[in-house]
């Protein structure tokens, strides 16, 4: 308000962005979305109420908080490495080619069994991906059952940044993007192959 004050300028419309938090752990209080925007509302109504300019249509960006919670990531077990008295690493065949938030600003999930997401926790293990990078962890600290190879593991909640900051981060393939809804599944974005990796790639030509 202070600077549309400044402006001597009346919008009709104030688009008030995003910011709306999602619950990615238990640690995380969200502010319930009716409290936000009576919030913002409200805080908007004070700053017109003593001018003559007609109050402007408010606009938000609540994207996150629509597909964030929505998005499941799937991955497949792979070994296990225990450093004794520091932690115990559990690989995952993807990483942060796929989730680069935990690895570019410290990003926090949650992971569970999939087809056990209400099993009995028994250990606190460090999710570790493919990628070769010391940096590639998805959960630094994950309270899971038992896990053996081949256990598909959920990270919960990140429909929001996964796909769309996704990469061929050391030229690996893009893992596909599937809708679920009353019990269907449907492909809508098909799992890359190597011959996609390698499409754009020209023989060379020596002279």
């Amino acid at each position: 308000m202070d600077l549309v004050r400044q402006w001597d300028y009346a919008p009709q419309v104030l688009d008030l962005g995003g910011g709306f938090g999602i619950q990615y752990t238990d640690a995380d209080t969200p502010i319930p979305p009716t409290e936000f925007v009576d919030a913002l509302v409200g805080t908007i109504s004070t700053g017109f109420a003593d001018t003559d300019w007609t109050m402007p249509a408010i606009w938000i960006e609540p994207g996150r908080s629509i597909v964030g919670p929505a998005g499941i990531t799937l991955y497949t077990a792979g070994g296990t490495k225990q450093i004794p008295g520091v932690r115990t690493y559990q690989t995952v065949d993807g990483g942060m080619g796929d989730n680069i938030r935990p690895a570019l600003y410290q990003a926090e999930y949650e992971a569970v069994l999939a087809d056990r997401p209400h099993a009995e926790t028994t250990q606190v293990v460090t999710l570790a991906g493919k990628y070769c990078e010391s940096g590639d962890i998805l959960v630094d600290r994950a309270a899971l059952p038992p896990v053996v190879p081949g256990d598909i593991l959920a990270v919960l909640a990140t429909g929001a940044y996964g796909y769309s900051m996704a990469s061929h981060y050391n030229r690996n393939p893009l893992p596909a993007v599937v809708f679920c809804e009353d019990g269907e599944a449907q492909v809508v974005v098909r799992r890359e192959t190597w011959a996609d990796l390698l499409a754009f790639d020209q023989p060379y030509q020596h002279h």
